[in-house]
């Protein structure tokens, strides 16, 4: 039977990704009249897709390659980015340096406050940032690895394929206004806040936490209902120390190391947090986050912080890369 996964948590993944989120847009494509209360819908899950392509990134979802291949490419259709990016600047980014120098997605490139002003415009910041370790992949993966740079040139053209064939849907069943409407509240406004939300997860995932601490590098939402919503990505703290793990385990991997970590670190509700730390904190600074331990700016060693995003190294563009896993 194809696309059976090899963790039966990710049956909910496919029903996520393979009918509610195209089945959410093609009710809009047929009623445009519910969009305004079924585009809510579409964005949240474009952003499901995004946490998706994470976890899959991480832990393919299938046995086999090519089912994995066109889940990749299906998924990137959603989250509006081709899924290959999570690897240079994630897998082999993020993770190794985790908010230290030489991470692309730093959250104190230019200020260590932390307030609405810079949450929002994170994203611009570290989307210009990671393009360097894009750009390096892709070439390096060019030199070395013709299979997997044929595979990152097909989401290209799957990705921006696919939201160009649903826009060419929605203006020949609608006409240029109607059409044009449809498809920007249905597919383009859902990918756009996908990968906008998604930089800002990792903004608060990581600001003020201390990235030289065995277990304060990073923050957590633990309630039930985030978790449920974004499939365990709450638990970022499990995630970064034991990345391998399936995504359906992550509760478990938590309480292990909860004991040992800074309470501030352990956040109930994503959305209680972000009405504290964005809204009343203006009122009650106290509210507001505060750096933890020495600082990212600050390394034990007492060596100068570099704002350089490090270089994507050639073994793994071409080969550990591959294997879509932090490399050992």
């Amino acid at each position: 039977m194809p696309f059976r996964p090899k963790i039966a948590a990710d049956y909910r993944t496919m029903l996520w990704t393979m009918v509610f989120t195209p089945g959410f847009v093609a009710a809009q494509y047929a009623r445009p009249e519910w969009i305004p209360y079924l585009s809510w819908l579409s964005i949240y899950f474009a952003v499901a897709c995004g946490v998706i392509a994470h976890n899959h990134n991480h832990r393919p979802t299938f046995g086999k390659k090519w089912e994995n291949g066109f889940f990749s490419n299906w998924i990137s259709i959603f989250y509006g980015y081709p899924v290959f990016a999570w690897v240079p600047t994630h897998n082999l980014n993020h993770h190794k340096y985790v908010n230290t120098p030489g991470d692309a997605t730093i959250t104190w490139r230019f200020t260590n406050s932390h307030n609405a002003f810079v949450a929002f415009t994170y994203f611009f910041v570290s989307a210009y940032y990671q393009a360097t370790p894009i750009k390096q992949y892709i070439s390096k993966a060019k030199e070395t690895n013709p299979s997997l740079y044929a595979r990152i040139i097909r989401q290209y053209l799957f990705c921006f394929g696919g939201q160009a064939v649903t826009l060419v849907i929605a203006l020949a069943l609608h006409g240029f206004k109607t059409g044009l409407y449809v498809w920007f509240f249905a597919m383009g406004l859902p990918a756009m806040i996908s990968l906008w939300t998604l930089m800002l997860f990792n903004y608060d995932q990581h600001v003020h936490t201390d990235p030289w601490s065995e277990h304060d590098h990073s923050r957590s939402f633990v309630g039930k209902l985030t978790n449920f919503l974004v499939f365990n990505n709450g638990y970022h703290t499990a995630h970064h120390e034991k990345p391998s793990a399936h995504w359906s385990t992550l509760a478990e991997e938590n309480a292990k190391i909860a004991p040992f970590i800074n309470p501030v670190l352990q956040q109930k509700s994503l959305f209680w947090y972000w009405f504290k730390q964005y809204v009343l904190a203006l009122f009650i600074p106290s509210l507001g986050s505060k750096q933890l331990g020495r600082g990212p700016w600050n390394p034990p060693d007492g060596k100068k912080a570099s704002l350089e995003t490090a270089d994507v190294d050639a073994e793994d563009a071409g080969t550990n890369a591959e294997r879509y896993r932090v490399p050992a």
